[in-house]
């Protein structure tokens, strides 16, 4: 990925992440045009780390890159203030075209993911509120690190909160997805491409 944008002229590659909240750290930090966002990350999923990162800077520009093309996930994903969304399997020219058309401000999806929303805008029908809707920014942060395996004693010290702050975000997050124990909420992170199966072997 980084040769073929090193290769055009007119992009320089500045930093890279490996996680959510490194994205979010390092944006902010070096306040690049264009960020380059995929979807199931660990400690962060993309389209959170995406609102964080316009909330903070609306002039950075997010473009998603993933593998995921789900309507659900796009809605999300531009909701989340994304300017544009592009598949990992697209070819190089069409990346570097996508890059150069959110950093001049413009929208960019890919021809597959533009047929979808497209098709959801005909049907007319606005998207339907999930569980994970009714999180709050917290509640989101705490399942996606209990879904990767992290005790509660340990997401309050990544997090900075008091473990009875967490307990008590774990118990409203689970009564809010109606799920009653870590394995039924990991299941619950997976439908929803806040972690993936390989992540989680990788952890075992």
């Amino acid at each position: 990925m980084k040769a073929i944008l090193r290769s055009e002229e007119a992009i320089q590659v500045v930093g890279e992440a490996p996680a959510g909240r490194p994205a979010v750290e390092q944006t902010l930090t070096m306040r690049p045009h264009v960020v380059l966002m995929d979807i199931t990350m660990p400690d962060l999923c993309g389209f959170e780390a995406t609102r964080r990162i316009r909330e903070a800077d609306d002039s950075v520009q997010v473009l998603i890159l993933t593998m995921h093309d789900d309507e659900e996930l796009v809605a999300r994903c531009l909701e989340a203030g994304a300017a544009g969304y592009i598949m990992k399997d697209a070819p190089s020219s069409e990346l570097v075209e996508a890059i150069k058309a959110v950093y001049k401000g413009e929208r960019y999806l890919s021809p597959v993911v533009l047929q979808k929303v497209v098709a959801g805008y005909v049907k007319g029908a606005p998207r339907p509120r999930t569980s994970y809707d009714r999180l709050s920014s917290r509640e989101r942060e705490v399942l996606q690190l209990l879904a990767e395996g992290l005790s509660v004693k340990e997401i309050a010290s990544h997090l900075n909160l008091s473990i009875k702050t967490v307990d008590v975000h774990k118990y409203n997050l689970m009564r809010k997805i109606g799920v009653h124990d870590r394995i039924e909420l990991v299941k619950y992170a997976i439908q929803r491409r806040l972690i993936s199966v390989s992540e989680m072997q990788l952890q075992d």
